[in-house]
């Protein structure tokens, strides 16, 4: 009875979410109660609790992550590097199109693709349509950028991961470093190769693509010029780096160092108090819509797994995958996360399978965390999905069809996805 109740949880969750008849916040909170109750389970509150104190700390990082590199971002702290590759790009297409994706990289950093589009293609378009270069390779890049950026611990996908599998976000994610690494040079090498397509078929054009007052439009990506801090720019930049370090090092816990990093950049940027309140409620939005979705998450977890679905669900798995296969569940696991996160969104994957499988895979004498690292090697193929937000805003920006979109970037996403993969099994990180 709970598998049954267990695998028409997750098929009601997805069914709801992908239809849109309810939105993931409602799903994730409603669709697990009804469930547990249905299977005769009434005293649900513990068990929501314990799956919310177990993502709490993820939904604080997460919060203060935002906050940080959103703050960040409003000082202009980018600005120089957008306006630096702008002059350095000149009229050769093959160097427009490296320096689109160097720009996406870094500007990725913050894990927010609507902030990612947003400054790139902003500081592109001018020089793309100048030049009569394909908007499509201006779509492409930074999508593919986000696809491995998006794996960064502030990152929705690398957040909803650890609580599926309930480990420590730098213990999931530091091994998948050299996969991240190998992610990147294959982006640097598709930038390449459209690049000297784009440079063959238009030349390179010995123009004054801009002038001061265009770049300076280019980089302003329509933001109030009056909370820019450049006299900080040195600050915020040495400042960010020593953050970044302490959190490869493990100096603070995740929490701890955002919460602290964002406080210092905030009295030092923005002093006075009406000035921080102001850039508050202007990041208020995007975090209230993503931490809802953890606290959201949190109830799920904790339900599917205080009324023992997922074991009984596992336990069927168990017994049709063939004991020859679950030594390779975790490259199985990295393959599959490309379609599933394409056709679904990120929340009934890792909220729904990805419990299961790790569950699974235990039996298999495979650690949770190794499914976990494996669910995130498909993000390539997810930020091409029709059913994440950012991709919408992309469009609107670059005037373009979706769909032309996802037939000219898949095949490189998926190369990513590839790459990384098989990176990840030669480190170890992925058995076979």
């Amino acid at each position: 009875m709970l598998t049954f109740l267990g695998f028409a949880m997750i098929v009601v969750f997805m069914y709801l979410i992908m239809s849109k008849r309810l939105s993931a916040f409602s799903a994730l909170t409603v669709v697990p109660i009804i469930f547990a109750l249905i299977a005769g389970f009434t005293d649900l509150g513990p068990m929501m609790l314990k799956g919310l104190e177990t993502i709490a700390p993820t939904a604080i990082m997460i919060i203060f992550a935002i906050l940080y590199f959103g703050v960040l971002i409003d000082t202009g702290l980018f600005d120089p590097l957008v306006s630096r590759i702008l002059k350095m790009v000149g009229g050769d297409p093959l160097k427009i199109v490296l320096g689109t994706a160097i720009l996406s990289l870094v500007v990725a950093l913050d894990g927010d693709g609507t902030i990612t589009y947003l400054i790139v293609v902003t500081a592109f378009l001018p020089l793309y349509n100048k030049l009569g270069m394909n908007k499509l390779i201006l779509a492409c890049i930074p999508a593919l950028a986000m696809g491995v950026m998006n794996l960064l611990p502030w990152g929705g996908p690398a957040a909803q991961a650890t609580a599926a599998v309930k480990v420590d976000i730098i213990d999931l994610l530091l091994p998948l470093i050299p996969s991240m690494i190998a992610g990147v040079l294959w982006i640097l090498g598709v930038a390449y190769f459209l690049g000297r397509r784009e440079r063959k078929r238009l030349g390179v054009i010995d123009i004054e693509a801009f002038n001061e007052e265009e770049i300076a439009a280019a980089v302003e990506v329509g933001m109030d010029s009056s909370i820019k801090r450049p006299k900080l720019f040195w600050f915020n930049l040495g400042f960010t780096i020593l953050v970044l370090a302490a959190l490869l090092t493990g100096f603070l816990p995740l929490p701890a160092l955002f919460m602290l990093g964002f406080a210092i950049v905030m009295i030092v940027n923005y002093p006075n108090l009406q000035d921080q309140k102001d850039r508050l409620h202007a990041h208020a939005g995007n975090i209230l819509t993503v931490v809802s979705m953890i606290f959201a998450a949190g109830v799920f977890t904790g339900i599917i797994d205080g009324t023992g679905m997922v074991s009984a669900m596992a336990d069927t798995l168990i017994a049709v995958i063939p004991d020859s296969l679950g030594p390779k569940l975790t490259v199985i696991v990295a393959l599959i996360s490309m379609p599933f996160t394409f056709f679904m969104a990120n929340a009934p994957f890792y909220f729904g399978i990805i419990p299961i499988m790790a569950e699974t895979a235990a039996n298999f004498g495979i650690h949770p965390m190794e499914v976990g690292q494996a669910s995130l090697l498909g993000q390539p193929l997810h930020l091409l999905s029709p059913l994440q937000g950012s991709i919408y805003i992309l469009m609107g920006l670059l005037g373009i069809e979706i769909g032309d979109h996802i037939r000219f970037t898949a095949k490189y996403a998926v190369g990513t996805a590839l790459v990384m993969i098989v990176v990840g099994v030669l480190f170890g990180v992925l058995s076979i």
